[in-house]
């Protein structure tokens, strides 16, 4: 006869139900999909606290958008071409040569499109930023929306919310007109769905789409790949997870390769005379000069690094602390395996930005701003939990197998007392642990936005602008060289498109536009003389000698932003 034995004290039998699921959920291996699933669109919860805090990013991040930061080029560049695309001359204002895929500006002029139906002449780079709203708006909601999806609680995914929108550094980069911005939605919505609760292979096949469309927008997203694939496979089904993983990558890989099929369709794949190459302009790209080590202080990379924390140390440094706190705790931590693709996205980004050499762009921290602003609000989570914890535990102590904890119980062994602090004890830890923080960031990010908030940085743009409208008899007949900050509003005021108001890195590099200019600088009547022109016409000899045979007439602004509008001696006038 078999005797079954009472189960021992302590022990899983013992335990009530409740229990053991509780134990289940602290192990590592344990399936992140047992948590409680959340329906963002069913819960007024969090529809009203998301609803609240995109108010607050929209007032901050669209006060004073059309006076700060300074126009800058790259923004002119990207809405003109836009314009380009909206007019149907083509997909750029001049010869599209293949610097970045054309769908970053093609969504631009989509953005765009109805201001410049109603009102064609409010098309500059000024007045276009508040189309950027509705990026920042779409990127604030799907962070908020991922955060839930990746089991933060409520306060947790609307302070990630607010440390992505209210930034100092998010509130003047999310406010200019780069492809960097519109690549970031589609990668979150790729997360999104990589993370969706339902887990149907469409939400995954979907995110292989996003995920192409936002590398096709800005190819730097590519290396932010694996880490969607960590989220994806952690969140697929396991009976599924072979086809969702595979469907997905085939998904991106299809859409991937439209860009180098358009290339070979135009016969402009390789490289050949007379035409532009995708090649060559992968090899310009990946041999253009490095700026340096952010570790050298004399290097551009530092400079560029330090300009980012000038506006804001506590999301980047914060942030990667956040995400090195997640990847140490990996495999005892709930809440860090559950983000352990957004922290290794922080890491990927972070050990590309420290390479010793290449080119390191001011825009590209913008990639990595909502993932620092999801892993630091995780991070804080996770010290949140552990000190609020009943029984307080340090977290180097909560690992599965520790044999005074869950394990031990599972064998019976007597688990050792540990500390018990009172519920006002825990509370009055986390209340000063906010407190802190707050004062802290508070006070600073005050600072970085007061600017962003009442400087009028672009002054001397429209000044320029209003000049050359008033002060140029004829200008259907004139040429002036400019950089591409203003080339917008001059074609608004009737210069002509393309070889009258000319974008001045073409009057170089641009065969269509040279072939214009028999005599070269003599062919030109007037040079903007912007920050831009002065920096780069060291490389472009018919610039610069516009600039040394030329001679101001009107100066808007002092010092290193002034910009003046210089008359060429012995030009087509």
């Amino acid at each position: 006869m078999t005797t079954t034995l009472p189960p021992a004290p302590g022990t899983a039998a013992a335990r009530p139900a409740a229990a053991s699921s509780a134990v289940e959920e602290s192990r590592p291996d344990a399936p992140v999909h047992i948590r409680p699933v959340i329906r963002f669109r069913s819960s007024r919860p969090d529809l009203l606290l998301c609803a609240a805090l995109l108010a607050a990013i929209l007032l901050v991040q669209g006060w004073n958008i059309t006076h700060f930061p300074t126009l800058s080029d790259d923004e002119g560049t990207y809405l003109a071409q836009a314009w380009a695309v909206q007019q149907g001359d083509g997909l750029a204002h001049y010869t599209y040569w293949y610097d970045h895929p054309p769908l970053g500006w093609i969504q631009i002029a989509f953005l765009t499109w109805l201001p410049s139906l109603i009102a064609p002449e409010t098309m500059t780079v000024a007045s276009m930023r508040f189309a950027m709203l509705l990026v920042s708006a779409a990127c604030a909601v799907l962070l908020y929306v991922l955060a839930r999806r990746l089991f933060l609680p409520r306060w947790a995914a609307g302070l990630a919310m607010l440390l992505f929108g209210l930034s100092p550094l998010s509130v003047v980069l999310q406010r200019e007109i780069f492809l960097d911005n519109i690549a970031v939605m589609w990668m979150l919505l790729a997360f999104c769905l990589a993370a969706s609760p339902s887990r149907h292979l469409w939400h995954h096949f979907a995110a292989g789409l996003a995920a192409a469309t936002s590398v096709l927008t800005k190819e730097t997203m590519l290396v932010v790949l694996p880490a969607l694939l960590v989220t994806m496979w952690r969140h697929s089904h396991p009976d599924t997870r072979k086809y969702a993983v595979t469907g997905a990558i085939t998904a991106c890989a299809l859409i991937g390769l439209s860009y180098p099929l358009f290339a070979l369709l135009n016969n402009e794949l390789f490289p050949g005379p007379g035409h532009v190459s995708l090649i060559d302009g992968i090899r310009y790209q990946m041999g253009r000069e490095g700026s340096g080590s952010i570790f050298d202080p004399g290097s551009g990379s530092h400079g560029v690094f330090r300009s980012w924390l000038y506006y804001d140390r506590v999301l980047p440094l914060g942030g990667l602390a956040g995400a090195a706190l997640l990847l140490v705790t990996l495999r005892w931590s709930v809440t860090a395996r559950a983000l352990a693709g957004p922290s290794l996205v922080v890491a990927i980004l972070a050990l590309v930005a420290m390479r010793p050499s290449g080119y390191l762009p001011a825009m590209y921290v913008i990639q990595a701003l909502p993932f620092l602003a999801l892993v630091l609000a995780g991070g804080t989570a996770s010290v949140a939990h552990a000190v609020l914890r009943r029984d307080f535990r340090p977290l180097w102590r909560l690992r599965w197998g520790d044999p005074q904890g869950a394990a031990g119980r599972v064998r019976g062994e007597a688990p050792a007392q540990r500390p018990r602090l009172g519920t006002g004890i825990r509370w009055a830890v986390a209340g000063i642990l906010a407190v802190a923080a707050a004062a802290y960031v508070v006070p600073r990010w005050y600072d970085g936005n007061r600017a962003a908030l009442t400087v009028d940085a672009n002054g001397p743009y429209r000044a320029a602008a209003s000049w050359l409208q008033d002060e140029v008899p004829d200008p259907s007949s004139a040429r002036v060289l400019v950089d591409d900050a203003l080339w917008l509003d001059l074609v608004h005021d009737g210069f002509e498109p393309g070889t009258g108001a000319i974008w001045f890195y073409k009057a170089d590099l641009d065969p269509a536009v040279t072939k214009t200019m028999p005599r070269g600088w003599r062919d030109l009547d007037y040079v903007v003389s912007s920050p831009t022109v002065r920096r780069d016409a060291v490389d472009l000899p018919n610039v610069k000698a516009a600039l040394e045979h030329s001679k101001p007439v009107a100066v808007f602004g002092d010092g290193e932003d002034r910009i003046e509008i210089r008359r060429i001696a012995g030009g087509a006038r």
